[in-house]
């Protein structure tokens, strides 16, 4: 048994199930939680940032691929009145 330390809610969390560092979520709160220890079973809430980081990257990566197709479209609608 292990406790949410968002909202305090009992948990039925088997020990032998997860392992350190497991990230798991609360069925009561929905609250990402991580497991920091297994004997005595502990929880502490999951550091987002990781995941916020791996957002970021992405919606980079989209907004230059944006771009890049923004360029190309100028490009051909110059060829069009060149012609």
């Amino acid at each position: 048994m292990a406790t949410c330390p968002e909202c305090d809610a009992d948990m039925e969390v088997d020990e032998f199930d997860v392992d350190k560092g497991d990230l798991i979520s609360c069925p009561e709160c929905g609250s990402n939680l991580e497991v920091v220890s297994l004997a005595p079973l502990e929880l502490e809430a999951a550091d987002d940032d990781e995941d916020d980081e791996d957002e970021d990257e992405v919606e980079e990566e989209e907004e230059a691929d944006f771009d890049d197709a923004e360029t190309v479209d100028d490009d051909e609608e110059k060829e069009d009145w060149e012609e």
